[in-house]
């Protein structure tokens, strides 16, 4: 595939994004004065806190994996199509229309909330968060589409850039640095990560935003996304980016442990998070399947017959069908090759109880331990369910068409990393999976990643954290930086990082299938 993909994205996405005026909200027109009762704040910071859960549950999910070497799309003799917005992010063949990409306009309309509240009068802390979330929210869009608009009219102004147009995304990641600078430095924000603030913007979700702002510095501040060169990648920001690290793992707020590994995702993080078993989470996005809804992500990554199966792989009958119009490439598959890694078994169909390779038999797990159990879960007709890594298309090869049968559901393997229960899955599907967004290991792996980039010695032992906590082998000597990515394939998978991971390394232009 042509490197000139990259800029196609942001070509046919800028349709999207041709002014301010786009984002479908009048700065003006929402309120002549904020709203300041206790209850109007407490609900518009609500609303700002969480204008991102609806469309990280299913939509921005889509975009950045499918567009990675973790995902392919999947359709079923014409079921799934979709306009071929799945297998157009699979191929890196954008349209501006594709509804994977339809999630632009509501954080355009969350950062015009943001900039309402910073410039009120509502109390100190209330006016940073805001502006955090605007930060937030301004890299989300910019890591995805390049140019987009900065909606501080202050900034804007001061720095006389025009306020109907895109802003180059340089400008962008220097708008967000400042920010979040003069952000941390004011020390408004909370450091209550695990309680009344889980989920909320902190000083330390601040910090990890920055983290990953400087990791990624020559890629946003590029003169042109083509310009980009990993092979001669030099950052500036290493020792900024080292130095952010260092404080948030001497914060002692943060640990990979004392839950494994799995539990971490598993439907029941939230209550795991309150009672101090999960200490990874920076930041999380808060899901319920009453309460906070839009986690549907076991929709998509499952198994297009799942109703027929009883049990199914989760453990349990599941009385809802299942999408599975995305499934495992075998490239992300062969990544899980460690012997005695628990990730492993983040993969139906990879491995045993015992990590003896299963072949892509798929075992019943249990729905406590998350392990898999000796049971061999088995197809509507009662024979063995047996997933194939290869990917065999049948069909159309522009929507990736394997078929509307046994046969065709069956290919790919799947991710068992967002563990589904019947309780939530009944309900319309939604889960109440919480996602970290920013997680403490994302913090030791990139520490390790800026040491090896800036010729620093001594980042085994931050990799090795990661290894031992997950059983893996150790390394004897400092990683690579191929090692470091092949390992942030394995313990952010499925975290919606991949696709950042690969530009920043080189690799999004890769051939993985069904990008040949």
């Amino acid at each position: 595939m042509k490197t000139n993909k990259i800029i196609l994205l942001a070509a046919l996405l800028g349709l999207t994004l041709s002014s301010c005026t786009d984002l479908g909200v009048d700065v003006d027109s929402q309120y002549t004065q904020m709203p300041g009762s206790e209850s109007a704040i407490n609900a518009n910071m609500n609303d700002l806190f969480t204008r991102f859960r609806g469309t990280l549950g299913r939509r921005y999910m889509e975009a950045t994996c499918l567009s990675s070497d973790e995902y392919t799309s999947a359709a079923y003799s014409g079921n799934w199509v979709d306009g071929y917005t799945y297998a157009h992010s699979a191929y890196h063949n954008y349209n501006y229309e594709d509804a994977v990409l339809d999630w632009m306009e509501n954080l355009g309309k969350a950062n015009v909330l943001a900039s309402e509240i910073a410039n009120s009068s509502y109390p100190e802390q209330n006016r940073y968060e805001a502006r955090v979330m605007r930060a937030f929210h301004t890299f989300l869009e910019m890591d995805m589409w390049g140019d987009v608009p900065i909606a501080d009219g202050d900034y804007v102004t001061e720095h006389k850039l025009d306020p109907n147009n895109r802003h180059p995304r340089a400008e962008v990641a220097k708008y967000i640095e400042k920010e979040l600078l003069e952000i941390i430095a004011a020390d408004k924000l909370s450091t209550d990560v695990f309680g009344d603030y889980y989920g909320k913007p902190t000083k330390y979700m601040a910090q990890a935003l920055l983290v990953k702002l400087y990791i990624n510095w020559p890629v946003y501040t590029a003169s042109a996304v083509e310009n980009y060169d990993a092979a001669s990648y030099s950052n500036e920001k290493l020792n900024d980016c080292i130095a952010l690290c260092d404080e948030l793992i001497k914060s002692g707020k943060f640990a990979l442990g004392p839950d494994e590994y799995r539990f971490k995702f598993n439907w029941d993080n939230t209550e795991r998070v309150k009672a101090g078993t999960i200490k990874d989470f920076i930041y999380a996005m808060e899901y319920d399947t009453s309460t906070a809804q839009g986690m549907q992500w076991g929709r998509s990554h499952s198994y297009k017959d799942i109703k027929k199966l009883d049990p199914s792989m989760f453990g349990e009958f599941l009385n809802n069908s299942g999408g599975a119009y995305m499934t495992l490439t075998p490239e992300c598959v062969s990544r899980f090759n460690l012997k005695g890694d628990q990730r492993n078994w983040m993969v139906f169909g990879l491995e045993d109880k015992d990590h003896n390779p299963a072949n892509g038999q798929v075992y019943v797990y249990d729905k406590t331990t998350l392990l898999p159990t000796d049971v061999k879960c088995l197809d509507r007709n009662g024979n063995p369910l047996v997933f194939t890594k290869d990917i065999n298309v049948t069909g159309e090869l522009a929507s990736v068409d394997v078929g509307d049968d046994l046969e065709g559901w069956r290919q790919g393997y799947r991710s068992s990393k967002w563990f589904v229960c019947n309780n939530d899955y009944s309900n319309g599907r939604n889960q109440s999976n919480d996602v970290p967004i920013f997680r403490y290991a994302d913090i030791l792996l990139t520490k390790a990643e800026a040491m090896v980039r800036a010729g620093m010695s001594g980042s085994k032992d931050l990799f090795n954290q990661i290894r031992t906590y997950v059983g893996a082998p150790t390394l004897a000597a400092d990683p690579t930086l191929d090692d470091i990515y092949m390992e942030r394939g394995r313990e952010f998978f499925d975290e919606l990082w991949r696709r950042n991971d690969m530009i920043r390394f080189g690799h999004y232009e890769d051939e993985w299938f069904p990008h040949y």
